[in-house]
């Protein structure tokens, strides 16, 4: 075919998933497992990752009484959640492991497919305390240590993960609040907080 040589994904959010705590519980949505199911096995003919857009920050401003800031944010010192044999210290790890449960109960696993983090970030304004651009830069910055890291998941110790930080800027035609303010830079190339 012509797309020999070429890697082809597509990038997906965590709502495929119906079921996505505690993370070996994931399934992937009735909605959305004909379609995803169809993806991951062209996926791993191909050889290619599934890339997702993992938001930490929307759980987190959704129900911050039982979703803990630290958590996160990358800096919680304890584990907040266990799953089995399994400890989480930070919410990113626990989704991008949801995801490889439900690719897995769909016979799918990391050495056909991996996972690629299309989308992270938080935004810096839009939502009162939840979104500061002291709690964007947190985020942004543990996040890239973590990729850096190269530790993977507590599923997949060790495994790649390639990430991707959203926005480079700031969107102002988009709807006012949350939407507009996932960027680095304004739109003027200032930067709306220190850049790492």
């Amino acid at each position: 075919d012509n797309l020999n040589g070429v890697t082809v994904t597509t990038s997906v959010s965590t709502a495929v998933l119906g079921t996505s705590f505690p993370p070996s519980a994931s399934v992937f949505s009735d909605d959305a497992k004909g379609a995803i199911v169809d993806v991951l096995n062209f996926l791993t003919i191909k050889g290619s990752p599934l890339m997702v857009n993992v938001y930490p920050y929307f759980a987190y401003a959704s129900d911050p009484v039982h979703v803990r800031q630290d958590y996160a944010l990358f800096t919680a010192t304890d584990a907040v959640v266990v799953d089995g044999n399994l400890t989480y210290h930070n919410l990113f790890d626990a989704m991008v492991d949801a995801v490889y449960w439900a690719m897995e109960k769909e016979g799918v696993h990391n050495h056909n497919v991996g996972v690629a983090v299309s989308e992270s970030g938080w935004p810096s304004a839009g939502k009162g305390n939840f979104t500061t651009p002291k709690l964007a830069s947190a985020y942004n910055k543990h996040f890239k240590q973590h990729i850096l890291s190269k530790a993977g998941t507590p599923k997949r110790p060790g495994a790649h993960i390639e990430g991707f930080i959203f926005a480079m800027f700031n969107e102002d035609l988009k709807p006012a609040g949350v939407e507009q303010n996932w960027g680095l830079f304004y739109p003027n190339m200032k930067p709306v907080y220190p850049v790492f």
